[in-house]
């Protein structure tokens, strides 16, 4: 059975989630679905960054002890996982999980040949949690975040990058290592031939306020903490544990022949594309198998922030409290590009769900099963041939699921959604020219029994092919679809519509028409 390992990034608790962080759990989640529903032995890891510098000065601005701050912001990551329908398997805390602390410090012995202590002087932002050399920082501020980085001069531990230039090129230019898209791939290689300096991987834990991890052996010293935090993916499998040095999900998941894919965004490429590749080529473990990365949400044009503010901006577990994990799934699915970034507003997650879910998909399940219960007592009609005009929908159903899994496999979202809405779409098209209701009344041909098969299996095609992206409205387009002691339950709407100003496309009266 082939196995497939997903994870998400560790977020930082320095605040609670916003809207961007939603958009990766549910992509990786839909992969993680997709994998499973195909047979696939799979498991998907999330979890939180818990040994941040910033998540100390994020505390000690609110006043607020330092546990205290991350595990109540910690547990509001956690319970997205409810909020939009997750099926997360692992949600690993760096700072509360036992199988984190000593994974991290086996992962750093395992390193010993390529750490050596010296004193540095750069440009530090907090924000990354990175150092910066001037020509990295337009207009001397930090392309992330804009704000002037601060001279640190401190003794660290380093880890010897620059060693591992061409193995990581290699990797990455025979596919050993795929990054997805390409141009974040030629954005990394680029990195790496311009020349890759060593880098710290440890604060004096003075300044970290005594939190993290210590340095095996130099306990003045923590981990730094993408160091710590870019070892969860192997930590939590129970790397550098049992008896045989490694945890069985250890080797089972990453020392496997499965695949290994990280789900992570942009500003984040650098840590997962060369940092932690390299610590892996140090340290033994094989190299994760891909990483798709996804651009930014943003808002009036601005990367959406931890610390911004707006009712636009909600929490997504309030959005889906309000709007439904429905709609906030599909908007991010839908809407977000392969490549680039998207911005954000709950006016247009609204007029996305409204138009496409309720007036489009559920409107088209409540016609399908409102005119088999009417013109056939809800019994569906055995298969039949395609109708006349029913080409493009039988098409449409039949190619579906190939496009799916195309798409995905190339990590485009947008454009799998898009091979389930064309099948609604079509389905729609096709009631507008079949014109069941006409048939029910005069049907020289007997049309109406192989329009109604059709259709019904369009709306079944449409409600398997979604599962990985709605799973809870595939479930109800499901129960819909179902015969019970051979007839269709009585139909109720699929979908609520959820702007005010929105009007549905109506069938005729006599057909009936809900969301």
């Amino acid at each position: 059975m082939p196995a497939t390992y997903v994870t998400t990034t560790l977020p930082y608790v320095n605040a609670r989630p916003h809207i961007g962080h939603a958009l990766e759990f549910v992509q990786a989640d839909v992969l993680a679905r997709y994998h499973r529903g195909r047979g696939d032995a799979v498991r998907f890891q999330a979890g939180t960054d818990d040994n941040s510098l910033k998540n100390v000065l994020a505390a000690e601005a609110a006043g607020v002890g330092v546990r205290e701050f991350v595990d109540r912001n910690a547990e509001a990551f956690g319970a997205l996982g409810g909020a939009l329908s997750l099926t997360v398997d692992d949600f690993i805390r760096t700072s509360r999980d036992p199988r984190h602390r000593p994974g991290v410090e086996a992962f750093w012995r395992a390193c010993a040949a390529d750490l050596y202590r010296q004193r540095y002087t750069g440009l530090y932002c907090t924000g990354c949690e990175q150092f910066y050399t001037p020509a990295e920082l337009p207009d001397g501020r930090c392309p992330e975040h804009g704000t002037e980085p601060e001279q640190v001069s401190e003794e660290n531990w380093f880890f010897r990058l620059s060693r591992y230039a061409a193995p990581l090129r290699e990797a990455i230019t025979t596919g050993r290592l795929r990054i997805e898209p390409a141009g974040h791939r030629h954005e990394v290689l680029a990195l790496i031939d311009a020349g890759l300096a060593d880098f710290s991987v440890s604060r004096p834990a003075e300044r970290a306020g005594g939190w993290g991890i210590p340095v095996p052996g130099d306990p003045g010293q923590v981990i730094y903490v993408w160091f710590d935090a870019l070892c969860n993916y192997v930590t939590a499998l129970g790397y550098g544990q049992g008896r045989k040095g490694h945890g069985e999900a250890y080797r089972r998941w990453w020392a496997g022949q499965g695949s290994r894919v990280h789900v992570l965004g942009k500003g984040v490429l650098r840590f997962h594309a060369v940092y932690w590749p390299a610590m892996l080529l140090a340290s033994g473990p094989p190299l994760p198998t891909a990483l798709f990365v996804h651009d930014y949400l943003t808002t009036g044009g601005r990367k959406i922030s931890k610390s911004a503010a707006g009712t636009d901006l909600a929490e997504p577990a309030t959005l889906a409290a309000e709007y439904g994990a429905d709609a906030v799934r599909w908007w991010l699915l839908r809407e977000v590009p392969r490549v680039g970034d998207a911005d954000f507003t709950v006016g247009r997650l609204i007029a996305r769900a409204d138009d496409e879910l309720a007036n489009g998909l559920g409107n088209l399940v409540n016609r399908v099963v409102t005119m088999i219960g009417r013109y056939r007592d809800g019994r569906i009609p055995a298969p039949a041939p395609v109708p006349r005009d029913g080409e493009d929908l039988d098409a449409a159903i039949r190619l579906a699921g190939d496009r799916v899994g195309a798409a995905l496999a190339d990590f485009d979202f947008r454009q799998a959604t898009a091979a389930v809405w064309a099948v609604a779409d079509e389905a729609n098209r096709f009631v507008n020219r079949a014109r069941p209701w006409d048939l029910a009344r005069e049907d020289p041909a007997g049309q109406l029994d192989a329009v109604l098969y059709l259709l019904a299996r369009a709306c079944t095609a449409a409600g398997q092919e979604l599962a990985p992206f709605l799973p809870d409205a595939a479930a109800r387009i499901a129960r819909q679809c179902t015969p019970v002691d051979g007839r269709l339950p009585a139909p109720s709407p699929v979908f609520r519509r959820l702007g005010p100003a929105s009007r549905p496309v109506r069938a005729p009266a006599e057909c009936g028409s809900a969301g």
